[in-house]
């Protein structure tokens, strides 16, 4: 696709709520934040669209919840496809942006470059992990991988562990400016139910792919009718209104949601970020001995460590490194 100027929306994430049918959402457009985490790897065409589709849920999903460190999603699968990883950091303070990074990893002897991306990944499982720093427990959910999409796995997640019916809409791909090189672009709109009291399941038993639960088995009555009245609504909306350069977010909302009362919040830019140091790296190394040292030092005489998020490179002192380390950091004698 070829689209003229950026606006200012680019990667943003836009919350907003319906009053009239009480559901909250947001729209998300990544366009730096993606490219920057897509230009630190060389990865095959399935597997860009893997990590467009993991990031774009990960900038969404991420942005509702309180949160005051990460939350990581992850899809490990035993196809080529192996793992997804991503990871949202909020906002430290009110203002700044939250940060976004993203690898995989996967096998290219089984790769098929022709096939549907979802289906390199197999048969495994998505996940939702949540971290809110130092003393919190972290938080870990599972669901199968299943329904013909990562987006179709995430809804599942909501539905099962959360029991909040919840949905997406996502488009990604290359995009060109006039003139330009080409860079990957996405968009992607979330609804999500607000939790009621008394909220629970509807139908006996999920209809999903193997009996899993889905967003529409959840709520009956008044609430039922007016959930399925958005999604229909929801999926209307056209490819270039989520990652156009020419529609904003608050015009796309009233144009798909206009009868449903959309009240737009304060947008949360997003840009890429990534939280490896040296410091964590020696952290890492500080549980081995000496002797595992020596069997990790290249033969030029350093420990090398590599960032598979963002592509850093570290090279270590050994006798820094450990729990018997002879010097500090600094290269000081301990």
């Amino acid at each position: 696709m070829t689209h003229g100027n950026q606006i200012a929306w680019d990667d943003t994430v836009l919350p907003f709520q319906l009053d009239a049918a009480d559901v909250r959402g947001r729209v998300a457009r990544l366009d730096g934040v993606l490219d920057h985490v897509l230009k630190q790897h060389n990865y095959p065409a399935p597997i860009e669209a893997l990590v467009s589709e993991m990031a774009l849920l990960t900038a969404l999903i991420g942005q509702t919840i309180k949160l005051r460190w990460k939350l990581s999603l992850q899809v490990r699968g035993k196809g080529a496809a192996r793992l997804i990883a991503t990871d949202y950091y909020g906002p430290s303070e009110q203002g700044e942006p939250a940060r976004i990074r993203a690898y995989a990893s996967y096998d290219a002897t089984r790769l098929d470059l022709d096939a549907d991306p979802f289906s390199q990944i197999g048969e495994g499982y998505f996940a939702v992990m949540l971290d809110q720093g130092q003393g919190m427990l972290p938080y870990q959910g599972f669901t199968p991988i299943a329904g013909g999409s990562l987006a179709a796995c995430a809804e599942t997640y909501f539905a099962q562990s959360e029991q909040l019916p919840t949905r997406f809409q996502l488009r990604y791909g290359r995009s060109q400016m006039p003139g330009g090189a080409a860079s990957w672009r996405a968009g992607g709109l979330m609804l999500q139910h607000m939790p009621q009291v008394g909220m629970g399941v509807a139908a006996e038993a999920g209809s999903g792919e193997g009996g899993l639960l889905t967003h529409s088995d959840i709520l009956g009555g008044d609430a039922g009718d007016n959930w399925n009245r958005v999604n229909m609504l929801l999926d209307t909306v056209e490819e270039m209104e989520l990652i156009g350069p020419h529609l904003p977010p608050t015009d796309l909302l009233v144009r798909l949601f206009h009868e449903e009362g959309p009240r737009v919040f304060d947008a949360q830019p997003v840009r890429f970020g990534c939280s490896c140091s040296e410091d964590k790296v020696r952290n890492t190394m500080s549980i081995y001995s000496a002797k595992d040292i020596q069997k990790m030092t290249t033969p030029e005489g350093h420990v090398t460590a590599d960032c598979q998020f963002c592509g850093a490179h570290y090279k270590l002192d050994p006798a820094t490194l450990g729990f018997e380390a002879t010097k500090g950091a600094g290269g000081e004698p301990l």
